[in-house]
């Protein structure tokens, strides 16, 4: 109920700044506007963080303009914690200017994840020696893992796992923070079903470990 009731409220809030716009949300779907400008709404990443009270839930907000995303936006109530980007406008953390980390080896890296049992299930024994090779490795992922990548407080981030609404707004946010988001194609885009976010300087040889999975 609090997903449907917050994703009306951004809806609400778009229409009246920006009427011709379209937007696509997880809970209502796309509207029937056609536009160059599309807001992408995911009104609760972490649905079930955010039940069970574990403060790494966010909102996730983007505007894609001829379906390339060029804003992102992601907000954690809990936390009071806004990370945002626009396109050649550099990524901020509650307003300071964000960067991923300067970690160059496997070994040196901090990876976080979303779903255990869905990258043991997709790699098999090689998600094992992927952390075996990893100094760190921490669960409780969803997008707030991702935006530890992006503010350099983790160093790779994996889902096997999203929807369109979970990835548009991390685009421009990995992009800006210098840092990289692909899906586990290597591919820049919200459709892949899976997605990555490294700082950039470990995307590669992680890319190189995923396929061969």
């Amino acid at each position: 109920m609090a997903d449907r009731e917050a994703e009306q409220l951004l809806r609400e809030l778009i229409a009246a700044r920006f009427p011709d716009h379209a937007v696509v949300g997880e809970e209502f779907g796309q509207d029937d506007r056609q536009s160059t400008h599309c807001w992408v709404i995911d009104p609760i990443d972490g649905t079930n963080t955010f039940v069970r009270g574990v403060p790494f839930y966010g909102v996730l907000v983007a505007l894609e303009i001829e379906k390339v995303p060029v804003v992102g936006v992601t907000y954690f109530p809990a936390l009071d914690e806004m990370i945002s980007a626009a396109s050649g406008l550099g990524c901020f953390w509650n307003g300071r200017r964000a960067r991923v980390s300067a970690v160059t080896s496997l070994a040196d890296a901090c990876i976080a994840y979303t779903d255990g049992r869905g990258l043991s299930a997709r790699l098999g024994a090689d998600w094992n020696a992927l952390q075996d090779a990893t100094a760190l490795q921490r669960g409780w992922g969803d997008c707030y893992g991702h935006c530890l990548v992006a503010t350099g407080r983790a160093d790779i981030m994996l889902d096997p796992r999203m929807n369109p609404w979970d990835c548009a707004a991390l685009i421009p946010i990995l992009q800006e923070a210098g840092g990289r988001f692909t899906d586990w194609q290597g591919q820049v885009t919200v459709d892949g079903g899976d997605a990555v976010s490294t700082n950039g300087a470990l995307h590669d040889e992680l890319m190189a470990r995923l396929r061969r999975g």
